[in-house]
Protein backbone atom coordinates (compact mmCIF):
# COMPACT_ATOMS: atom_id res chain seq x y z
CA UNK A 1 0.00 0.00 0.00
CA UNK A 2 1.60 3.51 -1.01
CA UNK A 3 1.14 6.14 1.39
CA UNK A 4 -1.06 7.99 -0.70
CA UNK A 5 -3.38 4.88 -1.04
CA UNK A 6 -3.06 4.67 2.82
CA UNK A 7 -3.70 8.08 3.51
CA UNK A 8 -6.68 7.80 1.46
CA UNK A 9 -7.92 4.83 3.73
CA UNK A 10 -7.26 6.44 7.20
CA UNK A 11 -9.00 9.86 5.59
CA UNK A 12 -11.94 8.13 4.55
CA UNK A 13 -12.12 6.55 8.14
CA UNK A 14 -11.93 9.72 9.47
CA UNK A 15 -14.32 11.74 7.02
CA UNK A 16 -17.03 9.10 7.82
CA UNK A 17 -17.11 9.33 11.76
CA UNK A 18 -17.07 13.27 11.29
CA UNK A 19 -19.90 13.23 8.93
CA UNK A 20 -22.17 11.25 11.39
CA UNK A 21 -21.51 13.75 14.08
CA UNK A 22 -24.89 15.26 15.17
CA UNK A 23 -25.19 18.62 16.06
CA UNK A 24 -26.01 17.92 19.93
CA UNK A 25 -22.68 15.75 19.84
CA UNK A 26 -20.08 18.54 19.25
CA UNK A 27 -19.51 18.99 23.04
CA UNK A 28 -19.63 15.88 24.18
CA UNK A 29 -16.43 14.32 26.09
CA UNK A 30 -13.69 12.04 23.69
CA UNK A 31 -11.15 9.23 25.34
CA UNK A 32 -8.85 11.65 24.89
CA UNK A 33 -9.04 13.46 28.38
CA UNK A 34 -10.54 17.30 28.68
CA UNK A 35 -11.01 16.93 24.67
CA UNK A 36 -15.20 17.55 23.38
CA UNK A 37 -15.36 16.08 20.24
CA UNK A 38 -15.15 19.82 18.57
CA UNK A 39 -11.69 19.89 20.42
CA UNK A 40 -10.73 16.60 18.56
CA UNK A 41 -11.62 17.30 15.35
CA UNK A 42 -9.88 20.52 15.93
CA UNK A 43 -6.59 19.14 16.77
CA UNK A 44 -7.10 16.59 13.80
CA UNK A 45 -7.72 19.78 11.29
CA UNK A 46 -4.72 21.40 12.86
CA UNK A 47 -2.19 18.80 12.84
CA UNK A 48 -3.06 18.41 9.12
CA UNK A 49 -2.39 22.07 8.83
CA UNK A 50 1.08 21.92 10.70
CA UNK A 51 1.95 19.00 8.67
CA UNK A 52 1.58 20.44 5.63
CA UNK A 53 3.20 23.70 6.26
CA UNK A 54 6.61 21.60 7.18
CA UNK A 55 6.79 21.58 3.44
CA UNK A 56 7.52 25.40 2.99
CA UNK A 57 8.53 26.07 6.78
CA UNK A 58 5.28 28.85 6.73
CA UNK A 59 3.05 28.94 10.04
CA UNK A 60 -0.59 27.17 9.94
CA UNK A 61 -3.69 29.19 10.39
CA UNK A 62 -5.32 28.11 13.65
CA UNK A 63 -8.47 26.12 13.12
CA UNK A 64 -11.45 28.83 14.02
CA UNK A 65 -13.36 25.99 16.64
CA UNK A 66 -16.74 27.91 15.77
CA UNK A 67 -15.71 27.20 12.06
CA UNK A 68 -17.92 23.94 10.23
CA UNK A 69 -15.05 21.91 11.02
CA UNK A 70 -16.38 19.20 8.89
CA UNK A 71 -15.62 21.59 5.70
CA UNK A 72 -12.39 22.63 7.56
CA UNK A 73 -11.33 18.98 7.30
CA UNK A 74 -12.21 18.24 4.33
CA UNK A 75 -10.51 20.93 3.06
CA UNK A 76 -7.23 20.17 5.03
CA UNK A 77 -7.58 16.33 3.44
CA UNK A 78 -7.71 17.90 0.30
CA UNK A 79 -4.42 19.98 0.89
CA UNK A 80 -2.97 16.71 1.99
CA UNK A 81 -3.94 14.93 -1.22
CA UNK A 82 -2.86 17.10 -3.30
CA UNK A 83 0.44 17.18 -1.91
CA UNK A 84 1.14 13.96 -1.90
CA UNK A 85 -0.13 13.92 -5.79
CA UNK A 86 2.78 16.83 -6.55
CA UNK A 87 6.02 14.47 -6.65
CA UNK A 88 8.09 17.39 -5.81
CA UNK A 89 6.05 17.81 -2.17
CA UNK A 90 6.16 14.76 -1.26
CA UNK A 91 9.69 13.89 -1.63
CA UNK A 92 10.55 17.25 -0.22
CA UNK A 93 12.57 16.63 3.19
CA UNK A 94 10.64 17.90 6.27
CA UNK A 95 12.16 18.48 9.86
CA UNK A 96 10.65 18.14 13.26
CA UNK A 97 10.58 15.53 16.67
CA UNK A 98 10.60 12.94 14.35
CA UNK A 99 13.73 14.23 12.74
CA UNK A 100 14.24 14.57 8.79
CA UNK A 101 12.47 12.79 6.38
CA UNK A 102 10.58 13.32 3.49
CA UNK A 103 6.65 14.97 3.72
CA UNK A 104 5.31 11.62 2.17
CA UNK A 105 7.06 9.80 5.24
CA UNK A 106 5.93 12.56 7.67
CA UNK A 107 2.14 11.74 6.21
CA UNK A 108 2.12 7.88 6.25
CA UNK A 109 3.97 7.77 9.93
CA UNK A 110 2.73 10.82 12.36
CA UNK A 111 -0.37 12.12 10.31
CA UNK A 112 -2.10 8.75 9.72
CA UNK A 113 -1.07 7.61 12.95
CA UNK A 114 -3.05 10.47 14.07
CA UNK A 115 -5.89 10.53 12.39
CA UNK A 116 -6.75 6.55 12.66
CA UNK A 117 -6.42 7.01 16.92
CA UNK A 118 -8.96 9.79 16.67
CA UNK A 119 -10.67 8.15 14.19
CA UNK A 120 -11.35 5.49 17.06
CA UNK A 121 -12.12 8.21 19.59
CA UNK A 122 -14.27 10.30 17.50
CA UNK A 123 -15.94 6.96 16.94
CA UNK A 124 -16.10 6.06 20.77
CA UNK A 125 -17.53 9.62 21.93
CA UNK A 126 -20.26 9.33 19.23
CA UNK A 127 -21.32 5.56 19.28
CA UNK A 128 -20.38 5.46 15.82
CA UNK A 129 -18.30 2.28 14.24
CA UNK A 130 -15.14 1.92 16.22
CA UNK A 131 -13.53 -0.64 13.65
CA UNK A 132 -10.62 0.98 12.09
CA UNK A 133 -8.99 -0.10 9.05
CA UNK A 134 -6.64 -3.42 9.75
CA UNK A 135 -3.06 -2.53 7.49
CA UNK A 136 -3.17 0.82 9.29
CA UNK A 137 -3.49 -0.76 12.81
CA UNK A 138 -0.34 -2.70 12.17
CA UNK A 139 1.52 0.11 10.49
CA UNK A 140 0.54 2.51 13.06
CA UNK A 141 1.76 0.21 15.66
CA UNK A 142 4.91 -0.83 13.68
CA UNK A 143 5.59 3.20 13.91
CA UNK A 144 4.37 3.76 17.69
CA UNK A 145 6.34 0.99 19.19
CA UNK A 146 9.91 2.69 19.06
CA UNK A 147 8.93 6.17 20.07
CA UNK A 148 6.84 4.67 23.32
CA UNK A 149 8.69 6.89 25.76
CA UNK A 150 8.64 10.04 23.42
CA UNK A 151 4.63 9.94 23.17
CA UNK A 152 4.17 9.61 26.99
CA UNK A 153 3.89 13.13 27.69
CA UNK A 154 1.10 15.98 28.25
CA UNK A 155 -0.75 16.12 25.36
CA UNK A 156 0.14 13.10 24.27
CA UNK A 157 -0.86 9.58 25.07
CA UNK A 158 -1.50 8.13 28.27
CA UNK A 159 0.09 5.02 30.09
CA UNK A 160 -0.56 1.93 28.43
CA UNK A 161 -2.87 -0.83 29.43
CA UNK A 162 -1.93 -4.05 29.54
CA UNK A 163 -4.47 -5.69 27.13
CA UNK A 164 -6.77 -8.99 27.70
CA UNK A 165 -5.33 -12.27 26.81
CA UNK A 166 -6.07 -12.96 22.77
CA UNK A 167 -6.94 -9.33 22.22
CA UNK A 168 -7.18 -8.46 18.74
CA UNK A 169 -4.60 -6.26 17.20
CA UNK A 170 -6.66 -2.99 16.99
CA UNK A 171 -7.45 -3.51 21.13
CA UNK A 172 -3.79 -3.85 21.44
CA UNK A 173 -2.80 -0.91 19.64
CA UNK A 174 -5.62 0.96 21.11
CA UNK A 175 -4.52 -0.19 24.65
CA UNK A 176 -0.75 0.47 23.56
CA UNK A 177 -2.29 4.35 23.27
CA UNK A 178 -3.91 4.41 26.57
CA UNK A 179 -7.66 3.72 25.27
CA UNK A 180 -9.59 1.45 27.42
CA UNK A 181 -11.46 -0.37 25.00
Amino acid sequence: MTTTERYRSVADGFSRRLAGVGQDQWTLPTPCQDWSVRDLATHVVGTHRRVLCSVDGSEAAAVDEAADLTGEWLAARQAIEDALADEATATTTVGGMFGEQPFESLVGRLLCSDTLIHTWDLARATGQDESLDLTAVAQTGEFLAPIDEAIRRPGGFSAKIEPAAGADEQTRLLNFCGRAV
